[in-house]
Order: structure tokens, then C-alpha cells, then sequence
């Protein structure tokens, strides 16, 4: 995972990163929440939880099992897809793909987030939260989205461990460097969402940062039976700063008596949840499906004659983690449906 996301959807979505204008084209699926206000415009900022594949556009052989959907660390849907699919509202394009488009479809929303990226620079040579901020910014200058898009729009930001992944690698994991760390990076994402509130933007989600020490990376270590302590200490400091500082925003933007604001999705709970229900149902939930066959490889990788250096488990439909970092489509699905009653508060 380790992405950070920023979302802003006009007529109701909420999910990734990205950022759309307001458009007309609305998807009624099945699968939408009866009742939902509609709203056109779905933004995104930040890398997604869903990253970027680097090197393949699909990790199976077409032969034995391909996803449909591809330039994600997935082997189908993720948390993006729950949201946007939810509120009748189709995948959203990324940002460096809009000239290659309609504007049409990009009515309904753009992604804006880069794989691997954080709210600070990490090792991922990618464009920051800031950074893809001001792409939104620049959008509405160039006028792909009206001041009343933005009015009845919904932002959602989603900051993954990608900050602290890349403080680990420069500067150690000393316990009091990461808490002072952590809280440079709350504040950082505060700036950011300061800043999409002053273009416009009315309702933001923030999602707090799932248990860091229950990725599979992680649990590895334990033979994935269990979750580490230390890394999910570490969530937790990070998410309360967040509570304490998001509640401090709301509480000014009730003085300001502006209509905006300010929603928290509890990531790490949500996790926590999908992880014991998914425990009743299939076994271990912490044990990813798709692996590297030894060290230095991992899923998706390939010698240089071709052939695959990773396996992949026979129930893939049952597995929450789809590699050492992130997700599977039903992990996802799974997440998303604990999220669901807090995603209601914006509509």
C-alpha cells in the first residue's frame, strides 16, 4: 500500500485520489447506495492505495489467470473501484492520461495519485501530495472545473506509510525520531487539506493510516502469524495526532460558519475488523497470495528470459492481501464495507 490519496468528487463519490470536473454522465449500478445524492465530479490526489505497476501490465500468464483491471498492485478492483462503483460512478482517469481522452470522460473525475508517493518526498521519484495538489490547482485555472463543481464536491485523502518507509531508510527506526516524524507528517497533510479548502472544496474525507505492522512485509517475520506491535504503535500515534488535529480544523470551520467539512475514515479499524471476519471465514488473513519464489523476487517478477520467479495461491478469491504490500480486491471490498457508514456522513 504505502500511498497517499486525496479525492474530491462532486454529486456524492468519495474514494481515491484524483481530481474530476463536474460532468453530467452518471452510471447507476446496482451497486450504489439507495437514496445517495448524485454528484458528478470525483477528484484524487496523492498515490493511491491502488499503486502504479512499474514493469507489467499484468502479473499472470494470460494463460493461467489475468485481471481485468490493470496498472494497479491488485489482481482486479480496489478501494477506489468499491467507492466510485458504489455511487454509480465509473474508474476514474488518471491525470497523465487526460490528453489522451475525451473530456467527456472526465466529467465524472480524474486521478491524480502516483504510486509509491507521500505528503513529503520519498523514494518513489514521484510528484508529492503538494505537488499533485497544485495539478488540481492549475485544472481549475485552466477552467476544467467551476466554482460550483467544487461547491458540491467531496475530497478524500488517504495517507499511506510511504513517508515513514522512506525515514526508516534514511534515518533509522529510533522510536523518538519516528513519533517527532510523524507528527511533521499530520501537520504536512493538514496544510494539504487547508489548501483544497481554500480552492473551493467543501467536504473532505482523510483516512487514518491502517496497522502498518500487520502488512505482509511485516508479518513475514512471524511466518504471518502475527501482526507486529511496534509498527502498529506507530499507527496509532500517527492516527491520534490526526483525530486531535482534524477535530481542531472542524471545530474553526463551525466558528467560520462555513459549510464545509471535515469526515475521518478509520482506516486502521477497518483493517483490524475485515481481519477478524475474514479469520472466522478463511484462515489467515495476514498471508498474502502472490509471492516471489526467493529472495530478491516478488510478485510479478521475471528473469530476463521471461520466465516467472513468483507463486500464486490457488484461492485467490479468498485471499485479503494480494502481494507483500497490498490488498487483494476482496481485502479491499472488505475494508471499504466497514468504511461504509462513515462515507455516509458526506452525502
Amino acid at each position: 500500500m504505502g500511498e497517499t490519496t486525496s479525492i474530491v468528487t462532486r454529486a456524492g463519490a468519495a474514494g481515491g485520489g484524483g481530481i474530476g470536473s463536474s460532468g453530467t454522465e452518471r452510471r447507476d449500478r446496482g451497486r450504489g447506495r439507495k437514496g445517495a445524492q448524485k454528484e458528478d465530479i470525483y477528484m484524487k490526489v496523492g498515490p493511491e492505495e491502488q499503486r502504479h505497476r512499474r514493469n507489467l501490465g499484468c502479473p499472470m500468464n494470460p494463460d493461467e489467470y489475468c485481471p481485468q483491471t490493470t496498472g494497479r498492485f491488485s489482481e482486479a478492483g480496489a478501494l477506489t473501484e468499491d467507492v466510485t462503483w458504489s455511487l454509480g460512478i465509473r474508474s476514474l482517469v488518471p491525470y497523465t492520461r487526460r490528453g489522451d481522452v475525451e473530456k467527456w470522460e472526465v466529467q465524472n473525475g480524474m486521478n491524480f495519485a502516483y504510486g509509491g508517493t507521500g505528503v513529503f518526498n520519498t523514494l518513489e521519484k514521484a510528484p508529492n501530495m503538494s505537488t499533485q495538489i497544485s495539478f488540481f490547482q492549475q485544472l481549475l485555472q485552466q477552467k476544467w472545473y467551476t466554482k460550483q463543481d467544487l461547491n458540491s464536491s467531496i475530497a478524500l485523502l488517504s495517507l499511506a506509510g510511504n513517508d515513514y518507509g522512506t525515514f526508516v531508510v534514511n534515518h533509522g527506526n529510533n522510536p523518538k525520531d519516528m513519533s517527532d516524524f510523524s507528527k511533521l507528517v499530520v501537520n504536512q497533510l493538514a496544510d494539504n487539506i487547508k489548501q483544497i479548502l481554500s480552492l473551493g472544496v467543501r467536504k473532505i474525507a482523510v483516512t487514518t493510516i491502517h496497522p502498518l505492522g500487520c502488512l505482509p512485509q511485516i508479518t513475514i517475520y512471524s511466518s504471518w502469524n502475527s501482526c507486529n506491535h511496534d509498527w502498529n504503535l506507530l499507527s496509532n500515534f500517527h492516527n491520534q495526532q490526526l483525530w486531535q488535529r482534524m477535530q481542531s480544523l472542524n471545530n474553526t470551520l463551525q466558528t467560520d460558519q462555513k459549510k464545509n467539512v471535515i469526515v475521518v475514515l478509520d482506516l486502521y479499524t477497518a483493517f483490524q475488523s475485515a481481519f477478524a471476519k475474514q479469520k472466522n471465514i478463511t484462515g489467515n488473513p495476514l498471508k498474502p497470495c502472490c509471492v516471489g519464489i526467493s529472495n530478491g523476487y516478488g510478485c510479478g517478477s521475471v528473469d530476463q528470459s521471461g520466465a516467472k520467479k513468483y507463486s500464486v495461491c490457488k484461492n485467490r478469491e479468498l485471499s485479503f492481501f494480494w502481494d507483500m504490500i497490498h490488498p487483494s480486491q476482496k481485502g479491499w471490498h472488505a475494508v471499504y464495507s466497514e468504511l461504509q457508514p462513515s462515507l455516509y456522513k458526506l452525502f
